[in-house]
């Protein structure tokens, strides 16, 4: 009894090993032996070829053919039947009346189908089963997929400034077939969310929202819907900007704080941005009445002169649907003040202009000392010529040139000797133009004037004196070292070197190249 249940396995076994072989080997045979399409798109109220042949029917008899519609639920109905002996029969069913052979009459080895104005709901599976003798069944499968071009929107919400997140922006895609893809690119921060819809006639809707918190500075922001579907050759995008409503934001411009007192023409400008557009601005001042000085237009205030009026608090208000924004400046009146430029140029011409002005000047003391040097030089000799005499020495015999009891030659000014005999110890003047006695003496000599008496000479002139005086000074103090004037004489014993009273040797050369007397009293 265990041995027979054993082999009655085994014989099931067997059994079902050639069931299976036999069932893929029919699937096999049909998959090549059926010509169908796999797959077959149409549109809504197209009309649809369903294509299926026998590929070879040697050997083999065709008993019936028969067209099923399978939907996406699985469930199956026969649409079309054909027999040799009958012909074709069309059973009752969704497709009846718009389903029918193409060719007539119709063949057995190719029955093809045709659907007169597809619906939506048409789409599925389409199966062409051949019944044959003695292979079986045998079949092929078409899938029919309906296309149906969505119609695409897309469109952005107005919305105010939030703290909460809210939908900004919609993009619709409607009555599609098959299902649309969305997607949104944005600069905004925000995230979306998609739902769909399926329609009566097996289409689908699908709708997309952008959500964010929106804020004054997302207004006209750039954001896109781009809608992928395969009934369009490319993606459609629909491009947009935000709406974000916000009371205006105000902000005063044109305050340099250096409005200092006798400024003019200084300017605040009122700038507001707002969605709606601001339709009201006013200017206030803290302190209550606007300045005198001050003048308002539009969005513009200006002071024609700062003065200490100016010194308070200006305010500007923007109003728009929304509400208002505000926005104020504190003017600090300073005390006038130049321009650091300014200030920079005009001390650097200023130093400049003294730089040449004391080049000038150096230049101009260089050429007058110079000047009055040369000058005090030629002034010098002439005074000492003039004072104690120039030209060629006499000789002893009072001539010039060699004659007896000639004129002394050149000697034409006074000259002043010391007088040794006399009580005053003073200068006694020689007169060069009196007769002269025996040997060129003079006759006689008049008496002797003081050093005062000479500087206050008519024959000398202001600027003379001057000039004598520094020269006296300067050779007191440049040949002598003591502080008191100094007289030199003649010795006694000496007297008889003299000629007309003057001593041969008696002048000494200067280092300016002048000579004077070294008979002279000096003061």
């Amino acid at each position: 009894m265990a041995r027979q249940g054993v082999r009655s396995g085994q014989d099931c076994a067997k059994v079902m090993l050639l069931l299976l072989a036999s069932t893929l080997a029919q699937h096999g045979a049909s998959g090549q032996q059926v010509k169908v399409e796999p797959e077959v798109l149409s549109y809504p109220g197209q009309t649809v070829n369903l294509r299926c042949a026998f590929a070879d029917t040697t050997g083999i008899q065709l008993t019936m053919v028969t067209w099923s519609y399978e939907d996406k639920e699985g469930e199956r109905m026969n649409i079309a039947v054909l027999h040799p002996s009958h012909g074709p029969n069309y059973p009752d069913s969704p497709l009846k009346g718009r389903v029918h052979f193409t060719q007539s009459p119709p063949t057995m080895a190719s029955p093809s189908i045709q659907i007169d104005d597809v619906y939506m709901t048409d789409e599925g599976k389409y199966i062409c089963d051949f019944a044959s003798y003695p292979g079986g069944s045998k079949q092929g499968t078409t899938q029919l997929i309906m296309l149906s071009k969505p119609q695409n929107s897309a469109t952005t919400i107005t919305v105010d400034a939030a703290t909460k997140s809210m939908v900004v922006a919609r993009c619709e895609s409607l009555n599609g077939r098959p299902e649309a893809q969305i997607r949104w690119v944005s600069t905004a921060n925000g995230n979306a969310t998609t739902t769909s819809k399926l329609g009566t006639d097996n289409t689908v809707s699908i709708t997309s929202e952008y959500r964010m918190v929106p804020t004054p500075e997302d207004n006209g922001k750039d954001i896109s819907c781009v809608v992928s579907h395969r009934t369009q050759a490319t993606p459609e995008s629909f491009q947009m900007k935000l709406k974000v409503q916000f009371a205006p934001q105000v902000t005063i411009v044109g305050y340099d704080n250096n409005w200092y007192v006798g400024r003019t023409n200084v300017l605040l400008t009122c700038q507001a941005t707002g969605n709606p557009v601001p339709t009201t601005v006013q200017w206030k001042a803290m302190t209550g009445e606007m300045p005198e000085t001050v003048q308002i237009k539009d969005n513009q205030l200006k002071v024609l002169k700062v003065d200490e009026s100016i010194n308070t608090t200006f305010v500007c208000e923007v109003k728009n649907r929304i509400g208002v924004g505000r926005h104020q400046i504190t003017a600090l009146v300073r005390e006038p003040s130049e321009n650091p430029s300014n200030v920079g140029v005009v001390a650097g011409a200023v130093i400049g202009s003294l730089l040449a002005l004391l080049l000038v000047a150096a230049l101009v003391a260089v050429l007058v000392t110079r000047s009055r040097r040369q000058q005090q030089g030629y002034r010098t000799n002439d005074l000492k010529t003039r004072i104690f005499g120039g030209g060629k020495k006499a000789s002893k015999n009072g001539t010039s040139g060699g004659g007896v009891g000639g004129g002394v030659g050149n000697n034409n000014g006074p000259i002043y000797v010391y007088n040794d005999g006399s009580s005053h110890q003073g200068l006694g003047e020689k007169n060069n133009h009196g007769p002269l006695g025996v040997g060129g003496r003079p006759e006689g000599l008049s008496s002797a004037p003081t050093a005062q008496d000479i500087l206050l000479s008519s024959e000398l002139d202001d600027a003379e004196r001057r000039k004598f005086d520094e020269l006296e000074e300067e050779e007191r103090y440049d040949h002598f070292a003591g502080g008191a004037p100094i007289l030199q004489l003649r010795p006694p014993n000496d007297q008889d070197d003299m000629i007309g009273d003057y001593l041969d040797d008696d002048m000494e050369s200067q280092r300016d190249g002048s000579v004077i007397s070294r008979t002279a009293v000096y003061v």
